[in-house]
């Protein structure tokens, strides 16, 4: 079960990722699956020619960014539709991704990756290990939710929701779709390149329908903290992705078969979607949210002492 919190931890990142285009640019984008495995593409190769884990992970970032400003490129410029420019560079990514590594798979067991040190020193799979990924993890949403309370992350946020509004006010919404694209698919991909390291392989299957995986997250998140402003619907997605996770390792403990994990992922969306809709389910969702609230605040009044 540690395990579980832990890639719901990781693929946290990514989910934040899903987040910034379906929630916030309200942009259909399913580059992710592409991105996803760029990211993992670009460490193993990196890491394999030996280099710096670290920077191998942060080049696997800026090539998810270039890959979110090709699809923005192809909307934005090439006006075509949102989901069409995102199953276009996804298409794309697959041969992409096959190019960069070589071959459709590239083991990373004899390699020294930014979790090699937790493993040497025996702390994978326990609560130190957790606690490792939730600091990252929060670092990560902290960002976000900085950037998203900036001017910049205001017109983002605008564009996304009025952008005849904004556009009247002399802001470029092209140029807030790119951004936004290219930190998203950035963010995906820096999660794709630490799932790499974290099971020793990157694989070019390793993203397909991963983009169902991140929209549980939001929904299920969101479904139990809401959305009510930025800091609580980010926060959620980071929660989603944590119990996507462990109700999917609850049904492998049941006995499920392995093959069915793609059906689990969409009954799993289906119930995130429905169940709120039903009122014992809402007032259970409301329960949760005041006390993420009231704890917020205690929070916030002891920072204040």
């Amino acid at each position: 079960m540690i395990t579980a919190v832990e890639l719901g931890l990781i693929y946290a990142v990514m989910a934040i990722g899903v987040y910034l285009t379906f929630r916030i640019l309200d942009f259909p984008d399913l580059t992710v699956d592409g991105s996803f495995t760029t990211g993992a593409s670009v460490a193993a190769v990196g890491l394999v020619n030996g280099m710096n884990p670290l920077l191998a992970t942060v080049l696997a970032f800026f090539a998810g960014t270039i890959a979110g400003i090709v699809t923005g490129l192809l909307h934005t410029k090439g006006n075509i539709n949102p989901l069409l420019a995102g199953i276009l560079t996804q298409i794309g990514l697959y041969s992409i991704n096959l190019r960069i590594m070589g071959r459709a798979n590239v083991p990373l067991l004899r390699e020294t990756t930014l979790f090699t040190p937790l493993r040497d020193a025996g702390l994978t799979g326990t609560w130190v290990s957790v606690a490792v990924l939730l600091a990252v993890a929060v670092a990560i949403l902290l960002v976000v939710i900085w950037f998203l309370h900036t001017d910049t992350g205001l017109a983002m946020r605008a564009t996304g929701d009025n952008p005849d509004m904004i556009r009247s006010f002399g802001v470029n919404t092209d140029n807030q779709k790119l951004l936004g694209l290219a930190l998203s698919n950035g963010l995906v991909a820096l999660s794709g390149a630490m799932i790499a390291q974290f099971q020793g392989f990157a694989d070019i299957g390793m993203g397909i329908g991963l983009i169902v995986a991140g929209l549980a997250s939001v929904i299920i998140g969101q479904a139990l903290l809401g959305r009510s402003g930025i800091a609580i619907a980010a926060s959620a997605v980071v929660l989603g992705s944590i119990m996507y996770r462990v109700v999917i390792q609850l049904a492998l403990m049941a006995g499920l078969n392995p093959n069915d994990m793609k059906l689990i992922s969409a009954i799993l969306v289906v119930l995130a979607l429905v169940l709120p809709q039903w009122k014992g389910f809402a007032r259970m969702g409301g329960v949760m949210r005041n006390r993420f609230a009231a704890a917020a605040e205690s929070s916030a009044l002891q920072k204040e002492d």
